[in-house]
């Protein structure tokens, strides 16, 4: 990462984005995205160099010191190119258009991601990392930027040509996807039977390497599982969350886990973490937890939360985005440690136990990505199971996690005066949204009121900076909110406070909901062939105007507002926004139905439509709910609405259906719908247990 060079500044420096102001001391001109840029380019007759990526990407560090620290090489970007940065994080928008653009020509995609258009913000050239010089068959900086300079200057008519050529194509893409007949049951059928022929099942996840964690295929798969009965659906996700939980991408010493392993057995990260992946696989711990009641689960839930807490939470209750993956220069820096350093902080007798435990090696067992060669460091990690080291050292169980515990604390002490690796504090909403959604379920579901009130003051923290003119805006950092918000932001946040609603039946949260899910639509939906567009209809104009359905390492708007569109749907009555779900459906079809397995956040959303799904409503005084609320938080039901009717709740007002739903002779009671049939009530929790099955 650049260190603040004097010698020079450019554009960025004014900026607020943690990833534009790393390059704001670059030899490069850089310019943030704006029409100024643009009308430079134009005025200048130059193309328009723009690179994308975030300030925790690790690739993007290195061709920021290979390249754009390179004077000679900043010298000739400067010479042929207007240059633009663009943080993925915070304009998306602009991320989804361009790299669309950018898989279409080159078959893949990834950051830093490099693109060369016209004045107009017509594409014409585009990939991803690039060297300073050519290396093993790829393209460096010194010969692309000449070739490119060449070509603009000679070749100006087929370069036009060209861009208008695949600016048409990612058009027609766009615009050509019709709607198509409604997926039901067998997609979900059809998704399960690939993610099995795909599953590792020596070492969990799916395929070889790298390994992506892509939490909602979790939450799909136990729905599958609850769905159908079939128990390899619940064992593939228990493997692999236990082989991550075992894994070097989990953080065993500060909690957390890491961005992806680059090796099959989860071994080696990319260091980064996310808090995207904080959230939802926070989400996919708690509800392994309620299908299965083994502890280990929420325990590592809790050590998620824990990590969020101390390292990712701004004073204001706002959550961050980001830690990096380097520090000092390098990557993991910050985690790894020789059997030395070990022998030093905990003396011989406990390094040879932590030794044994979580098999250090005296040469290391980090091997660099790029050289693969060892670094003589160690990432600690489980290399067999802890009932298999309690067994080989010897110990119960419980002695040995103490034992464990008491050296983590140990080592956390001594690393925590390293130098840590940077954090992006910029506050996103929809990210910020999903962590909503983590903390609130872990609440009830851990019954734990601390993660409730982090929950509560995200949302606090987000209706005071993010919230305009009944709007929302994306991105919060150093006291400036701005940007408007996309879909994912009003999804995800709607996500969270339909859990805060669950888990404190606070009706004003469902009150926000319900108006944030109208301006969503308002603004967002496609009233030619449904579903809802990445930007609002006030947006900037880009090159599309982009739906996306694919849910990658985040869920996709689509997706997600397509779940709660059908939980508000059952709440509310309101048989329009059931229409809306089913639209969404039909309109993404044609390509999920092409290969449903990338689209498990969807499938989770469909797994409610096809049913069964219930309603649960809690009638009565409030102390005397609380034991049917306890037991239907045990229990994993993840196709049910629960709504509590207590003297003051006000749910009546929103849920019409519950105004004739009474305490049975004085007694708290339980109404349990299904499936658009409604049982008689009950006013014991054996019998509210028998009706849930």
């Amino acid at each position: 990462m650049n260190e603040t060079n004097p010698k020079y500044t450019n554009a960025l420096a004014q900026e607020k984005s943690p990833y534009l102001l790393q390059h704001a001391h670059n030899p490069v001109n850089w310019m943030p995205w704006s029409e100024e840029a643009f009308k430079k380019a134009a005025d200048e007759d130059k193309p328009v160099f723009l690179s994308i990526g975030y300030s925790t990407c690790h690739w993007c560090h290195v061709m920021e010191h290979e390249s754009f620290e390179n004077e000679e090489i900043a010298q000739m970007m400067n010479d042929t190119f207007v240059c633009v940065k663009v943080d993925r994080e915070e304009r998306p928008d602009i991320d989804h258009v361009y790299m669309a653009v950018t898989q279409m020509m080159t078959g893949h995609g990834g950051w830093p991601m490099t693109v060369v258009m016209t004045p107009d913000k017509k594409p014409f050239f585009a990939g991803t990392y690039f060297p300073p010089r050519a290396r093993f068959g790829r393209s460096g900086m010194f010969e692309l930027i000449p070739k490119i300079a060449e070509v603009w200057k000679t070749q100006r008519k087929k370069i036009s040509e060209s861009a208008e050529e695949i600016t048409s194509h990612l058009k027609k893409t766009m615009d050509g996807v019709s709607a198509g007949m409604a997926l039901g049951e067998e997609s979900l059928k059809s998704a399960f039977d690939v993610l099995s022929k795909n599953f590792d099942g020596e070492r969990g996840g799916f395929g070889q390497k790298p390994k992506f964690p892509t939490p909602h295929v979790f939450l799909f798969l136990l729905r599958y599982w609850k769905r159908s009965g079939d128990i390899t659906a619940i064992a593939m996700v228990e493997k692999t969350l236990q082989e991550m939980r075992r894994g070097g991408i989990y953080d065993h010493i500060g909690f957390g886990f890491h961005r992806y392993s680059t090796d099959r057995n989860w071994l080696l990260p990319h260091f980064e973490k996310m808090l995207y992946d904080q959230a939802m696989l926070a989400l996919s711990y708690i509800e392994l937890y309620q299908a299965t009641h083994n502890e280990d689960y929420a325990q590592t839930a809790r050590e998620i939360f824990t990590y969020v807490l101390r390292d990712m939470t701004s004073p204001d209750g706002g959550f961050y985005s980001a830690e990096d993956a380097d520090s000092e220069g390098e990557e993991g820096k910050f985690y790894v440690w020789t059997e030395a350093e070990l022998r030093e902080i905990l003396g011989d007798s406990d390094a040879e136990f932590l030794k044994e435990v979580f098999a250090t090696q005296p040469d290391g067992n980090f091997t660099e990505e790029a050289t693969g060669h060892k670094t003589g460091a160690n990432i600690l990690h489980l290399a067999e199971t802890l009932e298999a080291n309690a067994i080989k050292l010897n110990l119960n169980k419980d002695d040995l996690k103490a034992k464990i515990e008491e050296l983590r604390k140990e080592l956390f002490f001594k690393r925590n005066k390293r130098i840590h690796p940077y954090k992006d504090d910029k506050i996103l909403t929809d990210w910020n949204g999903l962590m909503m959604v983590a903390f609130a379920r872990g609440a009830r579901v851990l019954g734990n009121e601390e993660y409730a009130v982090a929950a509560q003051k995200s949302f606090e923290f987000i209706k005071a900076n993010l919230f305009k003119n009944g709007r929302l805006l994306h991105r919060f950092r150093d006291g400036e909110a701005t940007i408007g918000g996309n879909v994912d932001d009003y999804a995800f946040l709607i996500w969270g406070l339909l859990e805060l609603y669950g888990t404190t039946f606070d009706i004003e949260f469902l009150k926000t909901a319900i108006e944030l899910n109208l301006t969503m639509l308002e603004h967002f939906w496609d009233e030619d062939t449904g579903g809802l567009f990445f930007t609002a209809k006030d947006a900037e104009t880009l090159l599309v105007r982009k739906k996306e359905i694919y849910d990658g390492a985040v869920p996709s708007g689509n997706s997600v507002a397509m779940l709660n569109l059908l939980k508000l749907a059952k709440i509310t009555g309101n048989a329009e926004l059931l229409k809306k779900a089913e639209q969404i459906n039909q309109a993404f079809s044609p390509q999920i139905s092409r290969s449903p397995s990338a689209y498990t956040q969807f499938l989770v959303a469909l797994d409610f439509a096809v049913g069964p799904s219930s309603e649960i409503v809690v009638v009565g005084k409030e102390t005397e709910t609380q034991e049917f609320l306890k037991e239907l938080n045990k229990m994993y039901l993840p196709n049910a609405v629960t709504l509590l009717k207590t003297e003051n709740s006000g749910i009546e007002e929103i849920a019409e259906f519950t105004k004739n739903q009474m305490a049975i002779a004085g007694k708290a009671s339980v109404y349990i719908c299904e499936n658009y049939a409604c049982n008689q009530p009950v006013s014991s929790v054996q019998e509210m247990m028998e009706l849930l099955g």
